[in-house]
């Protein structure tokens, strides 16, 4: 089966530059998610890679460029659903770590529960595989958050069909900016902003 991939960068206002930033960063994630997929990859990876790539840059409101509460502080959301066993695993409100989709697969795997909250899903990341933001994490995303709250970038996500057949969608947030502490919006939310299933995949963007 040809594969197919789609990403976005979210609803938020278009940039002065006319977007062009976010394109190239769009670009850069959807041609890490299509190697995956030309290789013969799983939809699953495919989608990962592309949000994962997505959370590393700052244009968009997803890991390290995730925007503020009201508090000024970072609370972020992601999920990511496996179509092919119907498989899913969330975070919400973690803060600290640069890749919550990471969070989020490791639910997944582990299997045990869909989502998980706050610090309960965050102290995974002491994980190799989860590289903590670090102290500096929330103090340089307040520094740019400062002066984003008129671009409100919207949240990342990504849907794949891979050569087998198998459908996976993967989503990441910081939120509305200015949220309220503890604000849970419809990303992590199995079956609202996101949903693999053997008949399609989805990943929202929005106010929730």
């Amino acid at each position: 089966m040809k594969p197919v991939l789609l990403v976005h960068g979210g609803a938020g206002r278009v940039p002065e530059d006319g977007g062009t930033g976010a394109r190239e960063g769009l670009e850069v994630a959807a041609s890490l998610a299509w190697r995956v997929l030309e290789e013969g990859g799983p939809a699953l990876e495919a989608v990962l890679a592309a949000v994962q790539a997505l959370e590393e840059d700052p244009r968009f409101n997803a890991g390290y460029g995730s925007v503020l509460t009201e508090d000024g502080d970072v609370e972020m959301d992601a999920a990511v659903m496996d179509g092919s066993t119907l498989r899913a695993g969330a975070v919400a409100v973690v803060r600290l770590v640069r890749h919550p989709i990471l969070l989020a697969r490791a639910v997944l795997e582990e299997g045990r529960h869909v989502l998980l909250v706050g610090g309960a899903a965050g102290g995974r990341a002491g994980s190799p595989a989860l590289p903590p933001g670090g102290a500096g994490h929330a103090g340089e995303a307040c520094t740019m958050g400062a002066g984003r709250a008129e671009q409100n970038p919207g949240t990342v996500g990504a849907v794949a069909l891979d050569r087998a057949g198998c459908l996976a969608a993967a989503s990441s947030t910081g939120g509305i900016v200015g949220k309220r502490a503890g604000r849970v919006g419809d990303s992590p939310l199995i079956g609202c902003g996101t949903y693999a299933d053997a008949r399609g995949a989805a990943s929202a963007t929005g106010d929730g």
